[in-house]
């Protein structure tokens, strides 16, 4: 069997040598890889370092492709929205670390989809940039209903797409394999149906780990697609009347590298966050007040491209979705409680679009959820009702296809993956070729969206 080049991330927390390091951070890609080729023949090398420097080398090659803007680019796209938007207010954002970059050929390159995330925060807004519209009243309306009734439920019907980029396609009988995320039976779903499919789609387990349908055929049969069904349940916890257990579990407690690692800056920060608290629903709650307080919104590049993912998060203080989820779980790992990922869709009655948040267990009650992106956004709006929602709750707005973080696929992709560590969009490898960012075209389709009890 092919090697799995994904596997190689997790020996990222081997490091590597420190002058491929300094190349690495200065943006000098051409000659950190010029001495990675240098090392890759020594024999001194242990495997972890090994693995590590090619890993490494895979995100360098990606990294270009997300940071593309110059300064005088990314200023021209601010000042495309607010005219009198000026190159000293580029410079205040970049010093207060509000816009994503990194050295590219040793020079400052932007984040391409950084000026979206900038629509999140009321100061920019009052500033002239457009607002995110998915912050409305009718999120507040559904939440109040579900609190109020102990659980909303929806049926759900979306088609998803994976196909090469348009263009990409060369010989039609070139070899085709392609991976499209679906439902999976958890807590949350049931009612799962396959209405419609491309032929010789093959559907992993239910209970997968990153439940997939999976097609291997040739180019002509692109863009594969399937169209599926599911109800989807959100029940209400009242998280002050919880009892626990006196003893809990130890399950989904352990590190798990590259991203869930007690280091000890986590180590040192969890302490002081669960200091004094009482139980695990304390500690979690301690925890999950933390991120949302203390994290804010930034759009990220491919998780490829990121390294230790908890840890720079809490240096930081900025992340997407996956990124404070993954915080969450690896403070809770370190304080004894077990938590685990969850990601799919996020589904509204208009559209569809990814999503990560985290569960922790608390027995006897089970596995409850945390999504401390949304509570991030009830927290830099002055929600904090809404905030204090997403602590062991979610809403019927999802679609769960991922239970569990950097686990393989049904069969297997042991080609660099778009998203080594997730599946929200979907893989697909094209004559051998894994792809990748544009040359992946991928989508999802609201088919119907019904609620069972309207509110």
């Amino acid at each position: 069997m092919k090697q799995d080049c994904n596997a190689l991330f997790a020996d990222l927390a081997a490091g590597v040598p420190a002058d491929v390091r300094r190349l690495y951070d200065a943006g000098d890609f051409d000659a950190a890889n010029r001495r990675i080729d240098c090392l890759l023949t020594q024999t001194r090398l242990p495997e972890s370092g090994h693995n590590a420097l090619l890993a490494l080398r895979e995100i360098m090659r990606r990294i270009p492709q997300y940071y593309t803007l110059t300064r005088e680019q990314a200023l021209a796209q601010m000042q495309a929205e607010v005219p009198d938007f000026t190159a000293e207010e580029l410079d205040a954002l970049v010093a207060a670390d509000r816009l994503d970059w990194r050295y590219v050929n040793r020079e400052p390159r932007y984040l391409d989809r950084f000026l979206n995330a900038l629509r999140l925060y009321p100061d920019m807004n009052a500033r002239g940039f457009a607002p995110d519209p998915s912050e409305t009243e009718n999120r507040d309306r559904m939440l109040a209903a579900m609190r109020e009734r102990g659980e909303l439920t929806a049926q759900i019907t979306l088609k998803a797409t994976v196909a090469p980029a348009p263009g990409l396609v060369t010989d039609p009988n070139a070899e085709w394999e392609a991976w499209l995320p679906i439902p999976a039976d958890c807590e949350q779903q049931s009612g799962i149906e396959i209405l419609d499919a491309t032929p010789g789609g093959r559907i992993a387990p239910a209970d997968a780990p990153q439940r997939t349908i999976y097609w291997k055929t040739t180019a002509a049969q692109a863009p594969c697609t399937v169209t599926y069904r599911y109800r989807v349940r959100a029940e209400y916890h009242d998280m002050d009347a919880l009892v626990p257990d006196p003893v809990q579990p130890g399950f989904f407690t352990r590190e798990q590298a590259p991203h869930i690692l007690f280091t000890p800056w986590l180590r040192a920060l969890c302490a002081r966050i669960i200091a004094g608290c009482d139980g695990p629903v304390e500690k979690a709650r301690a925890i999950y007040d933390y991120v949302t307080t203390n994290t804010n919104y930034r759009y990220q590049p491919a998780y490829a491209c990121l390294e230790n993912i908890s840890e720079n998060c809490a240096k930081s203080g900025w992340g997407d979705c996956g990124v404070m989820s993954l915080l969450f779980i690896t403070l809770c790992r370190i304080a004894g409680i077990p938590a685990r990922w969850q990601s799919g869709l996020y589904v509204t009655p208009k559209e569809a679009g990814c999503h990560d948040w985290a569960q922790f267990y608390i027995a006897p009650y089970g596995w409850l959820w945390a999504d401390c992106s949304f509570g991030s956004s009830a927290h830099r709006f002055g929600c904090e009702e809404r905030r204090r929602h997403f602590f062991g709750n979610l809403d019927p707005l999802r679609m769960v296809a991922n239970r569990e973080f950097y686990a393989q696929l049904t069969p297997p992709d042991n080609a660099w993956r778009n998203d080594p560590y997730d599946n929200q969009m979907g893989e697909a490898v094209l004559n051998g070729t894994p792809l990748h960012h544009e040359a992946l075209d991928t989508g999802v389709e609201l088919v119907a969206f019904t609620w069972e009890t309207p509110f």
